[in-house]
């Protein structure tokens, strides 16, 4: 007998998904959004169902995306910014604690997260990811809201 297997979907049909995004680094933030928008657009999310705040950086981002899950009104969240190595050892804290709050929040309310914080040496890279990294924090969000609802009608 072969084993069960949940397939992967990224279907947001019906789906109710709220986007935080840094605004510090504010165009690459705004490639983040779009490739994000973009991805929920394709995977049928309506854009009456999308809700995007900004907050001022990568470090904020935790405390909007635990509020938003406080709420119960949205089946995924997404993190969108750009963390751009500089001079100091700055960079590896905002990293390491930004990553640490999204994924806390997730696992404290068991929501899904996408999580497209960049962290880059420079803004070349961060700029030539964007889209990229935006369109796939979306999907994944989705592809693991999908994944909690298939666990749960096992």
């Amino acid at each position: 007998m072969a084993p069960r297997r949940i397939a992967p979907s990224t279907d947001g049909a019906g789906r109710r998904v709220a986007i935080v995004v840094s605004r510090f680094n504010a165009e690459i933030g705004d490639g983040l959004l779009a490739g994000a928008l973009r991805a929920l657009a394709e995977a049928g999310v309506a854009d009456g169902d999308i809700l995007v705040v900004s907050v001022p950086g990568a470090l904020e981002t935790p405390l909007a995306l635990q509020r938003l899950a406080q709420d119960g009104d949205y089946d995924a969240l997404v993190a969108l910014g750009a963390v751009v190595r500089g001079e100091t050892y700055h960079f590896e804290i905002v990293s390491n604690e930004s990553a640490a709050g999204v994924s806390s929040v997730m696992l404290e309310f068991g929501i899904p997260i996408g999580n497209g914080i960049l962290t880059c040496e420079t803004d070349a890279q961060a700029l030539a990811r964007m889209d990229t990294k935006g369109y796939e924090a979306a999907q994944a969000a989705l592809e693991l809201a999908n994944l909690s609802d298939a666990l749960d009608d096992q």
